[in-house]
């Protein structure tokens, strides 16, 4: 059963409440993980290594102790797909866009997820209202002034990884839903992490990433924290939002992760965020704030 996705908080279930809070707060502190991890875990060795580790956890949890059975044929061609889609262009995009970007802009970039996917529901005749497509268009602007700053102009390579991320991760999350159905519950997450977590190793290996061995504390704490925060609690919980609830809803996450990310760069790592970044990474979220708005206002008049 589906929640509706714009339905009062309060009316919310229990368990969809708590899955809002982990994509909302601990997504949000993730990408400055990401950012310390790197100082020892090259980006698609940390995104495989995590994801294989995490979904091999979650499939022996979900088979030997829940008795879920192995998916079949089907259901890993559609895990593997969308693990390519979501692991490997999404997170390992995010990750090497990190080596040259600050991670609170990287996380205002992706501030634009819930436009792009109402973007690409447009091929499955999902069509906006006159008030996303303003929503889009205010997004779009926030995203152009973001990516004329300094730090995404000193850096091309950084700016086509965090294209490739957001697209990836929109055009996956909305496939979940509407093509490549994954297996029931958390077999289905564990299925998409392993199947994309063998992927970002071997784009690793061709890559010829070497991670520093033994590897620092501060690296090692944070690879851990990605893996069962990240990986564990916030994935599973975005894709447990995307089986339960509306892409709009389960997408709301990018409302809030921008504003802690950019907090915790600027307060614990000391990133540098230039008035005019602040000033996009602010219409971004006003776009996104457009987008939910409209479509709680649409539910209320259905």
């Amino acid at each position: 059963m589906r929640v509706n996705a714009s339905a009062p908080a309060g009316r919310l279930p229990p368990l969809v409440l708590a899955c809002l809070l982990a994509t909302w707060i601990v997504w949000g502190s993730t990408y400055l993980g990401i950012k310390w991890a790197l100082a020892s875990f090259p980006p698609f060795f940390q995104m495989g290594t995590r994801f294989l580790v995490a979904g091999g956890l979650l499939f022996s949890w979900s088979h030997w102790v829940r008795k879920s059975p192995v998916p079949s044929a089907l259901q890993w061609r559609n895990a593997l797909i969308v693990g390519v889609l979501m692991l490997v262009c999404g997170m390992g995009g995010t990750a090497t866009a990190e080596t040259s970007i600050g991670s609170g802009l990287v996380v205002a970039f992706i501030g634009v997820m819930p436009m792009m996917i109402t973007a690409v529901n447009l091929f499955f005749g999902v069509r906006p209202a006159r008030l996303e497509v303003v929503a889009m268009f205010v997004g779009v602007c926030g995203v152009l002034l973001l990516v004329s700053g300094a730090e995404f102009r000193s850096s091309p390579k950084g700016l086509a990884a965090m294209t490739m991320a957001c697209s990836g991760w929109a055009l996956g999350s909305v496939l979940s839903q509407r093509r490549f159905v994954l297996a029931p519950g958390a077999m289905g997450y564990a299925s998409e992490m392993l199947s994309g977590g063998v992927v970002l190793m071997a784009v690793s290996w061709a890559r010829s990433e070497s991670p520093q061995w033994p590897p620092t504390p501060l690296a090692a704490m944070a690879w851990c924290y990605l893996l069962v925060f990240g990986s564990l609690v916030a994935f599973n919980a975005y894709m447990l939002l995307l089986s339960r609830t509306s892409a709009a809803l389960a997408s709301s996450y990018c409302f809030v992760n921008p504003i802690i990310a950019l907090v915790l760069g600027v307060w614990i790592a000391g990133e540098t965020v230039t008035p005019q970044e602040w000033l996009a990474a602010g219409i971004v979220l006003a776009g996104v704030a457009l987008l939910l708005w409209q479509r709680h206002r649409a539910a209320r008049a259905a």
